[in-house]
């Protein structure tokens, strides 16, 4: 019987907390699909099954902190899961469709399957009805064993679909007279937006939010193990170092006629848009590159000076928290390169699929509010590092330029702000100045286009 053990998400994590379980047992799970979460110092990490078949125990409920290779749980291996067969039906699942919605406990991968694949396990009556009412199985609420749509059900699903206007407690469908249920509501409190005045899924949702929203208190959450450690980190840094911020104004229009001109084939064949960041990045690496005392860490009585760039990148989990994910050796990357890597990190980051060591070691970290509209950022240095560099907004302005001949005229350029951070226990502000001023200038006159 195949063990759920807890995974090495680093080569310097000994342990983990189990945060959460998606089954419970005796539900069914297929090898790769989501099981578990864990979460350590640096990082919440979702942990695919092992195996697929039936999760038969769970050894360490969620919010239990132990040692890796503990076993957490056992899975009966079944026959069918290892072959790769259709998914089984989980106990009490059901499909609901109306409206196009779907409301069921399977993802939706398994959903697109039970409507289809699913179809053998239908009695030939249940299948004559379907065909006879076009229906697909999807279409029908079943209540037999394991989700199973029987006779009972094509019917008061039909009647419900066909009933009069003025029927207003039979002209629902199933998935409606759940959801009544489930909010302890009666018809007579929906107002029906549906032909007719039929009450319909949205319309139930709707009067239980409203429900909701009257009886509303103060919610209070719980800070989850990222937002507390993110908190912990944060009062930590800002005790230790001398927080100093520094700013300084760039001309991205070279940057920006860079991204006109490549954008959409970039997009084309990368999948995604040519932000500011990438550049930023860039910039940001060939400077420390002549300001190494800016790629460093405070040791003991000492500063430790970097032989390599590694670059964070701060990313927001949707309000959750904040992880900073690394591009290793960022110095050998094309702006191309850059740019792939660290949606690829940001990305995977947000799903949760990143391990601790995608999120160590790093020795300089950039934010990027701009995307938000943001003037100016004063973050709070990534320990034990000396500096972050928070890139902000950028928006077109009127500037002074210099043209062919020497005059002043008037243009409009993109314009932003760049605001490094750094602990003046260790750097001066003429070194830090001098590391903006050669960023701005390196953003500003560097040939993007041929590398794109």
């Amino acid at each position: 019987m195949p063990k759920v053990t807890m995974p090495q998400l680093g080569e310097t994590v000994a342990e983990g907390t189990v945060t959460k379980w998606f089954k419970a047992v005796g539900e069914p799970v297929d090898k790769g699909e989501a099981l578990f979460e864990v979460s350590t110092d640096k990082v919440d990490t979702e942990i695919p099954s092992p195996a697929g078949g039936t999760l038969t125990a769970i050894l360490v409920p969620a919010g239990q902190t132990v040692d890796v290779g503990t076993t957490l749980g056992l899975i009966d291996e079944e026959p069918e899961a290892a072959a790769g067969d259709a998914p089984r039906a989980r106990p009490g699942a059901r499909l609901d469709v109306e409206d196009g919605a779907v409301d069921s406990p399977l993802p939706a991968t398994s959903t697109r399957r039970a409507g289809g694949a699913g179809a053998e396990r239908l009695s030939p009556v249940v299948r004559r009805l379907l065909a006879e009412h076009h229906l697909e199985p999807g279409d029908v609420l079943g209540t037999g064993p394991a989700g199973r749509i029987t006779r009972e059900d094509v019917l008061a699903h039909v009647a419900a679909v066909s009933a009069p206007a003025g029927d207003e407690a039979a002209a629902v469908s199933p998935v409606v007279r759940r959801l009544l249920r489930e909010h302890g509501l009666s018809i007579s409190d929906v107002t029906g937006t549906g032909p007719g005045g039929r009450v319909q899924r949205r319309d139930v949702e709707a009067a239980a939010a409203a429900l909701a929203a009257g009886s509303r208190a103060d919610e209070v959450v719980p800070f989850s193990t990222i937002r507390r450690l993110t908190a912990e980190h944060m009062v930590r840094s800002k005790a230790t170092s001398a927080h100093t911020l520094m700013v300084r104004e760039i001309d991205y229009e070279n940057v920006e006629r860079a991204r006109r001109r490549h954008g959409p084939s970039f997009k084309e064949r990368e999948g995604f848009s040519l932000t500011y960041l990438p550049f930023n990045a860039v910039a940001t690496v060939q400077a420390l590159g002549e300001f190494p005392h800016l790629n460093a860490s405070v040791g003991d009585d000492a500063l430790v000076v970097h032989a390599a760039v590694n670059l964070g990148i701060a990313v927001d989990l949707d309000g959750q928290g904040l992880v900073v994910p690394v591009v290793r050796d960022a110095a050998a990357l094309t702006l191309r390169e850059m740019a792939v890597r660290v949606r690829a990190l940001a990305t995977g980051a947000r799903s949760k699929r990143l391990t601790v060591d995608d999120m160590s070691h790093g020795t300089f970290t950039i934010t990027n509010p701009g995307p938000y509209g943001t003037l100016m950022t004063g973050a709070i240095i990534n320990q034990p590092q000396v500096a972050i560099l928070a890139t902000d907004g950028v928006s077109r302005k009127p500037v002074v330029v210099t043209g062919a001949d020497g005059e002043e005229l008037i243009a409009i350029h993109s314009i932003g702000l760049v605001a490094l951070t750094f602990d003046h226990r260790v750097i001066d502000g003429a070194y830090a100045a001098r590391f903006l001023a050669r960023l701005a200038e390196i953003l500003e006159t560097r040939d993007w286009a041929s590398e794109l």
